[in-house]
């Protein structure tokens, strides 16, 4: 049961993830009683999720528990569970388990969800990656897929084992494609007899005219040719129109593969149903320049959950740098408004775009300034390893990191859960 002063106020942060914990730091050690709720005992890094589904890094080298992240702030609690609903005119955050965590100032910072276009069916053959559950079960698909290689006869059959198909140009399709073409060409290969590095096929499906949309054209040609070298293929213009467990069928032929990975969609979580408020397309809430809830001053959704502008006529990307910042005002308005005085204005900040393109190869773009190649990769690690939770992670990583690239050696190639039950 949590407990806390009648006179200090009370808030409660839904979601753990870049935003919810920007906002948390804010807090600690101040007159305020607060509560992280999560379903998982864990935050985790998404941008480097792609590297444990490659097995570049495991799990724990990304992750670290919330309630060891926040353990220095005494009025700091944690509370593992989902959130069910919410109780707007008498607020409460209503759990699964049956519990209630009333508040007085409610941060939602909830995140994103795949979303498969109206085609549920597809996620069974084409997961996506949000999670270190998502990235694990990744990981044993493609691993499994190269055992099975080894060990059949069939041509036609290792041909499908050894094709990889990744659905979507963003940052995570284009990450991940590289990363297993890598893993697949380089690192695994070495260790097999019968796989060789042209036995695998990488292909990058994006139904619009370019890779990295979001980025300068230029660098979407550069990341375009980059990909290329690594022996990916790259599908543009080309529309999925089935998945199943034999393949893919794409642009008006089928591609058989056993391994389908979808990064083409995220929508956000059920945010905006519980509040009854206005939502985008994707389920994002609206909210306005303070990034609160309009006609519920008392409500902060941040992060991918939040759809916010920019102020020169676009919406804020979905990346962690954004949800920190927007973490951090939150929570200086709440203590500037407990102090009596004027909450800040939000000022989004320029936002950096940054790509990795499999090893030694990246993209970035900062407003006009445009880098690519070895120089990006560097800043793009340096940028990935600073943003880690903790020095022990950070040290981890980057020394796995060197480890890879001059070895290209992959060390957590770990299949668990057996073979046979995929």
């Amino acid at each position: 049961m949590v407990t806390s002063s009648p006179t200090r106020p009370r808030v409660v942060i839904i979601g753990a993830g870049f935003g919810g914990l920007a906002a948390a730091h804010e807090f600690g050690g101040k007159d305020i009683d607060v509560t992280i709720v999560d379903r998982r005992n864990h935050h985790v890094f998404q941008p480097l999720l792609y590297q444990v589904a490659t097995a570049g890094l495991s799990p724990a080298e990304i992750a670290a528990p919330i309630r060891h992240i926040v353990r220095h702030h005494k009025n700091i609690h944690v509370r593992l569970g989902e959130v069910t609903a919410i109780d707007k005119a008498a607020r409460i955050v209503e759990l699964g388990d049956g519990g209630h965590l009333p508040y007085d100032r409610l941060i939602i910072a909830t995140g994103a969800r795949h979303s498969y276009f109206g085609r549920d069916d597809w996620a069974a053959f084409a997961p996506g990656i949000k999670s270190l559950e998502d990235a694990t079960a990744i990981r044993r698909r493609v691993l499994i897929a190269m055992e099975r290689a080894e060990a059949t006869d069939d041509p036609d059959e290792r041909k499908a084992l050894l094709t990889f198909v990744v659905i979507g140009g963003g940052p995570t399709g284009v990450e991940m494609a590289g990363a297993i073409a890598e893993l697949s060409r380089r690192s695994v290969s070495m260790d097999f007899r019968s796989i060789t590095p042209h036995c695998t096929r990488v292909i990058l499906v994006e139904a619009g005219p370019r890779l990295l949309a979001a980025f300068p054209e230029s660098l979407s040609e550069e990341a375009r040719r980059a990909i290329g070298t690594l022996g990916v293929e790259t599908r543009l213009g080309e529309r999925v129109m089935a998945i199943d467990a034999d393949g893919v069928e794409v642009g008006g032929g089928r591609i058989p593969a056993r391994t389908v990975i979808w990064a083409a969609g995220v929508a956000a979580s059920p945010a905006a149903a519980w509040l009854g408020a206005e939502a985008d397309r994707t389920g994002r809430v609206l909210v306005g320049a303070d990034l609160a809830v309009p006609g519920h001053p008392e409500i902060f959704v941040i992060g991918d959950t939040a759809a916010a502008s920019d102020g020169q006529g676009g919406m804020l990307p979905g990346i962690a740098p954004v949800a920190k910042a927007q973490g951090r005002h939150v929570a200086r308005a709440i203590l500037a408004e407990a102090a009596g005085r004027p909450a800040p204005v939000f000022t989004p900040a320029r936002q950096t775009q940054l790509a990795t393109i499999g090893r030694a190869r990246a993209v970035i773009a900062f407003g006009n300034v445009k880098v690519s190649g070895f120089p990006a990769w560097l800043l793009w690690s340096v940028a990935h390893v600073w943003f880690l939770v903790g020095f022990r992670s950070r040290a981890v990583v980057a020394a796995n990191w060197t480890w890879n690239y001059l070895t290209f050696e992959r060390g957590a190639r770990l299949i668990t859960g057996g073979m046979m039950d995929d």
